[in-house]
């Protein structure tokens, strides 16, 4: 008798990750911790925290990826999960390595552009000041 299973996908802003198909389970954390799903469980709707997703194909073993802040849907067989980034990898020490080297380049990134963002406003602030002022 085959498994029952689910169909995968992972959607970021401006691509889609992955789209996996015989899905058998699924591990994903959410702020009160890591749950499960399989396929005959009720839909659902989870907000996901930054962590590791792990899923399994048929009978093998575990595959992981790591994701940013998201949401997951469970709809019938379909899970959907939409993050903001996801690494994967088939070990998790190199998932780490990998986590550590593309989180980190964005967060110094991101905090560059809110520095360029915060300099702005406050010149703007500025100028707005004086023009009231004159």
């Amino acid at each position: 008798m085959p498994l029952p299973h689910m169909q995968l996908k992972i959607l970021l802003p401006s691509r889609v990750f992955g789209e996996i198909a015989e899905v058998t389970r699924i591990v994903a954390e959410a702020r009160g911790g890591s749950f499960g799903i399989l396929p005959h469980r009720l839909d659902c709707v989870a907000a996901l925290t930054p962590g590791i997703l792990t899923y399994a194909v048929g009978k093998g073993s575990d595959i992981y990826v790591a994701v940013d802040e998201g949401v997951l849907v469970k709809t019938g067989t379909e899970v959907l999960v939409s993050v903001r980034r996801a690494v994967g990898g088939a070990d998790l020490g190199q998932l780490r390595q990998s986590v550590e080297r593309e989180f980190l380049t964005l967060d110094d990134q991101e905090k560059s552009v809110r520095t360029a963002l915060a300099k702005l406003e406050i010149g703007l602030i500025r100028r707005f000041a004086e023009f009231h002022h004159a």
